[in-house]
């Protein structure tokens, strides 16, 4: 996990009054805009399907099982929020539900893959 918190470290990009945007590309086959805000990281479904190499299917069926045993609380890894998005030719803002690093890592740990096995 040191290694981790350090390439995020190092790929630090900008910040916004919201967090800050990190780059985390721990390969060329991986780059992923995340934010960091509250002093945890957080991702969206299709950015975990991204790391994770699986589909958002996948990833929602784990937080699912996750939330159900009651390995994970809801409340306490999940935030909405807001990300503006180019739609066709306009920018629109949209609140996307993002969940913390603790379900990331828990999602992680489930995940039968290689680039799972690699976060970890």
């Amino acid at each position: 996990m040191k290694e981790q918190n350090n390439s995020i470290e190092q790929n630090r990009q900008i910040t916004t009054t919201g967090g800050e945007i990190i780059l985390y590309q721990p390969d060329s086959s991986i780059r992923l805009e995340v934010r960091m805000q509250d002093e945890t990281v957080w991702m969206t479904q299709a950015q975990m399907s991204v790391l994770f190499g699986c589909s958002t299917d996948n990833i929602g069926l784990h937080l699912k099982n996750l939330y159900e045993e009651g390995e994970i609380n809801a409340v306490s890894t999940t935030e909405k929020i807001s990300v503006v998005r180019q739609e066709g030719k306009r920018l629109v803002v949209r609140k996307l539900l993002h969940y913390n690093l603790d379900a990331i890592l828990s999602v992680g740990y489930r995940v039968s893959s290689i680039n799972a096995t690699r976060f970890r």
